[in-house]
């Protein structure tokens, strides 16, 4: 699920404002833990390399016709990191201030979140350099389309699959499909995932985030003793993700006690209705004017005594200044890069356990996978069986990285990253290189 619905430009679901403490580069940030975990691995310098840059970075000129009648041009982006696992898959964001590197950072990765979770897919990540909120439902529907087109030597099932990111939703994914599969001369549905139910998406995929980052702290709790009914929970954004997040945590016993969004933190150490704050964000947009607890900064919110704190928002949101004050037992990443490198030995001294963006968050990719299964098989499964698949990969995923970091003696998230990197580069010498 999208941050906007871009149908109409009116918000849906809306994240917190981001906590900047200086200007940290998320790709800077990426190629940090990428380097650690390469020393640990004793990566050989050609494999190193290899894995180190993208495959493949497309820059697209994207011209349409405004409402006015004006032609304007936008810049549109697919970067695929890897794809020696399976093809590429990652999402589509439309954002006013995105940057190349900021799409090469959450192409690796999804490279490093597929092979955590044992998906057969390799790493890729698109965008669109605009501002939705300003724009037509013709004029996205436009932009999208010809981002399509220019794409559709990159795009394909077996090549290189989108989704939903930022500001994009199932409505935009319909648009690539039909636009794809005109081009193709048939009706493609495995060419995108995140699509609405009834052109082939998959049963769970809206809610699969957020279920990943449930399953993910069950597990991290049963490795620190804890039993769910014994500790509270502060969750950072109340979007998609980490509505869904809170939900699900408060369904399995947890006490919320800490919800943001882009209105500010809300703190109640008797816990928080998170049934009522969703309905009030669906009706209201934003958790502004509610009435759920103590009314605090977003700074304040990551800073609050809990048991386990949920970053469900942007990246960057803990780093080296705020990291020392952070009180948690438990840090779940559900947004993306959420924790800067600067931040890692800090957390790691205080005794933190963090559960990484490329595990925590991997549920929506995990589905993902799914949907595109069930169009390859033109079958498709109840909602029990999705979740049941998930659930399982999820624990095995988590499973895989708690014993890969005890084996060398590291963090969950250096932890993380070797296991991911040894597996794509073993798979890379397996097949060779071409040429």
């Amino acid at each position: 699920m999208s941050d906007k619905d871009i149908t109409n430009g009116t918000p849906t679901y809306v994240e917190p404002a981001p906590v900047h403490h200086g200007e940290p580069n998320p790709f800077e940030s990426m190629m940090a833990r990428f380097d650690k975990a390469a020393e640990i691995l004793n990566l050989e310098k050609g494999v190193y390399e290899y894995l180190q840059k993208p495959v493949k970075q497309v820059i697209v000129s994207i011209p349409i016709q405004m409402d006015n009648g004006e032609i304007k041009v936008f810049e549109g982006y697919r970067v695929i990191h890897d794809n020696i696992l399976g093809p590429s898959k990652g999402g589509i964001r439309y954002a006013p201030d995105v940057t190349l590197d900021e799409v090469k950072a959450l192409a690796s990765w999804m490279t490093w979140k597929c092979a955590v979770a044992n998906i057969p897919f390799g790493g890729a990540k698109g965008a669109v350099k605009c501002d939705p909120s300003v724009l037509s439902k013709v004029e996205l529907e436009k932009i999208t389309r010809r981002y399509t087109a220019n794409m559709f030597s990159v795009f394909g099932p077996d090549m290189d699959i989108p989704a939903p990111d930022m500001n994009t939703n199932e409505q935009t994914m319909a648009w690539i499909m039909d636009t794809y599969s005109m081009h193709a001369q048939r009706t493609e549905t495995a060419v995108v995932t995140g699509k609405p139910l009834i052109i082939g998406g998959s049963l769970g995929r809206v809610e699969a985030t957020g279920r990943g980052v449930m399953i993910s702290t069950l597990e991290a709790l049963k490795k620190l003793g804890l039993e769910p009914y014994d500790v509270n929970v502060v969750v950072q954004g109340f979007g998609n993700v980490g509505s869904i997040t809170a939900r699900l945590l408060k369904e399995q016993g947890c006490k919320i006690t800490g919800i943001s969004d882009i209105s500010g933190g809300y703190y109640n150490k008797k816990g928080i209705d998170v049934d009522a704050a969703i309905d009030h964000c669906k009706k209201n947009k934003s958790l502004k004017n509610s009435n759920f607890g103590e009314k605090i900064t977003n700074e304040e919110l990551l800073e609050l005594e809990c048991d386990v704190l949920a970053p469900c928002a942007k990246e960057d949101q803990i780093d080296k200044d705020n990291a020392p004050n952070i009180k948690a037992k438990l840090i779940i990443e559900g947004a993306n890069g959420p924790t800067s490198a600067d931040a890692d030995d800090i957390l790691k001294e205080k005794g933190i356990m963090v559960v990484p963006d490329i595990l925590a968050n991997a549920g929506g990719v995990t589905v993902s996978y799914f949907e595109w299964v069930q169009n390859r098989l033109g079958y498709y499964w109840d909602i029990d069986d999705v979740n049941r698949r998930h659930d399982r990969m999820m624990s095995e995923a988590f499973e895989n990285v708690y014993e890969t970091a005890s084996k060398y003696r590291t963090t969950l998230r250096l932890g993380a990253y070797i296991f991911a990197i040894d597996k794509v580069a073993k798979t890379l010498v397996l097949r060779g290189i071409y040429g």
